[in-house]
């Protein structure tokens, strides 16, 4: 009897079968059609991606993250490149850090910390929200940032804290500015939201602001008819009256000429 006589009788079938799997799998990668194929096997076989889990997200809206995540229908967990997702999360301006874990069987758990709005900067005519650093995070400003600081100028967002730290230490005055310019790359003019102006000095900040703070609580200086208080000089405080006052102080003045001239004659 021979060898192939000792074989099984379904042998033949088997080994049939086997040469055209072979055959139509390297077909298959040969098109191109090898991770479609994986894909469904391992979906069939209860890995689909069948719930995505988002946490952390505020800023970030949920379709830019499964835009990003490029999930598709019968996507499969098991093939699915969490490393890749995580890299194109990343460059989403809102989102600092971010991670993403597969929970077999078939749940995506993407968790998101995002960037902190810190302040506006605007320079020409184009306004944006950035973060401590100066990083822009997005140009779409509306009133959720209201509150936020002002920046104006090229290079202000880079300095951004240093000028939001001074004026934290004088909170009686902070509510009351709306923007920080600034000047020659050198020191700020705070913008008051009554259009006042402040011109701060390039050094001593702390000790400026002080002044101004001290000089309204004591006199109401910042609320009445002027448009700048310069105190760049440690010496003096320079103010400068709206033409309206200046107008009715050079009135008065001449008024008390006329009585004086008149007294003497």
């Amino acid at each position: 009897m021979g060898a192939l006589e000792m074989l099984p009788r379904w042998t033949g079938t088997a080994g049939a079968l086997l040469f055209l799997s072979a055959t139509l799998g390297y077909a298959l990668v040969l098109g191109g059609h090898g991770r479609m194929v994986s894909e469904s096997l391992t979906s069939a076989a209860g890995f689909e991606i069948a719930a995505v889990k988002l946490s952390g997200q505020r800023e970030t809206s949920e379709f830019e993250i499964l835009e990003a995540l490029e999930i598709q229908r019968g996507s499969s967990l098991a093939l699915f490149d969490a490393g890749a997702a995580r890299e194109r999360l990343a460059r989403i301006p809102w989102i600092e850090t971010v991670s993403v874990q597969k929970l077999y069987p078939g749940t995506l758990q993407v968790s998101i910390a995002e960037r902190e709005a810190y302040a506006l900067w605007q320079r020409g005519d184009r306004l944006s929200v950035i973060d401590a650093t100066g990083q822009v995070i997005s140009d779409e400003v509306d009133g959720r940032y209201a509150n936020l600081l002002m920046l104006i100028g090229h290079g202000a967002q880079k300095r951004g804290v240093e000028i939001i730290d001074e004026l934290a230490a004088v909170p009686q005055l902070r509510p009351r500015v709306r923007a920080a310019r600034l000047v020659s790359s050198r020191r700020w003019d705070l913008l008051l939201e009554n259009g006042v102006t402040v011109r701060l000095p390039e050094d001593d900040v702390a000790r400026a602001l002080a002044d101004v703070a001290q000089m309204d609580a004591e006199t109401g200086l910042l609320s009445r008819d002027i448009t700048a208080v310069d105190v760049r000089l440690p010496d003096r405080v320079v103010v400068r009256l709206t033409d309206e006052a200046a107008m009715r102080r050079n009135a008065k003045a001449g008024r008390a000429g006329r009585r004086r001239s008149g007294a003497r004659t």
